[in-house]
């Protein structure tokens, strides 16, 4: 007697592991709570140092989940791992330290359908050790105007990868994430997915909690930014941007290199290169005209050691920041 045939998922859910053991229970239990129930669970281990602990808390749920394990190789070719195994017609980016609120599917494949969009994400509330937490993702990052190549760029709209629910097709089209890329990958297939056409929609609606963590150390902020820079350098290079979409790109690029600036400012500054400090805050102020900055560089000329001291209690850091 044959076998009946087996139904596919409608959604693959694609989460990427990497240092994810003491999060990623909460993550698997919100997707397995899923009021939508067509659906697979796919989680892609990217060599990550606890592995022995993860496939512990991994192993009660082998049944019910795809488990891949990969050399590390960054978020990017962990997640083209999943989308390369996934069965579902769409597919759905969880990170392993967020969770989704249990209709994160349903609203979210019910919106889809209702705008005809290609890729759908909603609002997500924010948590963890943060000022920011307890806001939501979209109101620290309002979102002005539909997504398009240049508001991509201008950083006018931002689309959370853990809010984001996608036809499996248009992101296979354009070639899927860039691996070279191993941070801001996500960025840069959206706008790919926009410049290829794809139809996106907002979901106004908190359907996830987003983990933000939040150092402190200026040098995490150095490096996040250059990697920012990284990303907009090989937008760049592309030779098919229009001419908005370059001077979209152009203020982006310069509000990075102000923030990169300001923060090289106030590490110099708190290392008493107060020279240094100097030099790097008129940089910032070429690419932002801010009367507070052009304040910053007089006080440090004229006293720095007092300028160093305000900035050192506001920020409530160490001797050794």
């Amino acid at each position: 007697m044959s076998q009946p045939a087996k139904v596919l998922p409608i959604v693959s859910t694609i989460i990427p592991a990497y240092n994810a053991a003491g999060f990623i229970l909460a993550a698997i239990k919100s997707v397995l709570d899923q009021t939508f129930t067509a659906h697979e669970i796919i989680i892609i281990n990217d060599g990550s140092p606890d592995t022995d602990d993860l496939e512990r808390i991994l192993e009660p749920y082998l049944p019910k989940i795809r488990y891949i394990k990969q050399d590390n190789q960054g978020a990017a070719a962990a997640r083209n791992s999943g989308l390369r195994a996934a069965n579902g017609e769409y597919v759905a980016f969880l990170d392993a330290d967020d969770i989704w609120l249990a209709t994160f599917l349903d609203e979210q494949i019910n919106f889809a359908k209702s705008t005809g969009a290609d890729l759908v994400y909603s609002d997500a509330l924010l948590v963890g050790k943060s000022p920011l937490s307890g806001q939501t993702f979209m109101q620290v990052q309002p979102p002005r105007g539909a997504v398009t190549p240049e508001n991509l760029l201008a950083v006018n709209v931002t689309v959370l990868t853990s809010a984001v629910l996608a036809r499996k097709k248009p992101i296979l089209d354009v070639g899927l994430f860039d691996p070279k890329i191993r941070r801001g990958h996500d960025f840069e297939l959206w706008f790919r997915l926009a410049k290829a056409g794809a139809r996106f929609a907002y979901h106004p609606k908190v359907l996830a909690h987003h983990r933000i963590v939040e150092s402190g150390l200026s040098g995490d902020t150095i490096s996040q930014l250059k990697r920012t820079l990284a990303v907009l350098e090989r937008i760049q290079a592309r030779d098919d941007l229009t001419p908005s979409e370059k001077a979209a790109l152009e203020l982006n690029f310069n509000r990075t290199l102000a923030e990169l600036a300001l923060e090289n400012g106030k590490t110099k500054l708190l290392d008493e290169d107060f020279a240094g400090a100097v030099e790097a805050f008129n940089e910032a102020r070429r690419y932002r005209r801010n009367w507070k900055l052009t304040l910053v560089s007089l006080g440090v000329r004229l006293a720095p050691d007092a300028v160093r001291r305000i900035y050192r209690r506001r920020t409530n850091s160490s001797p050794t920041a």
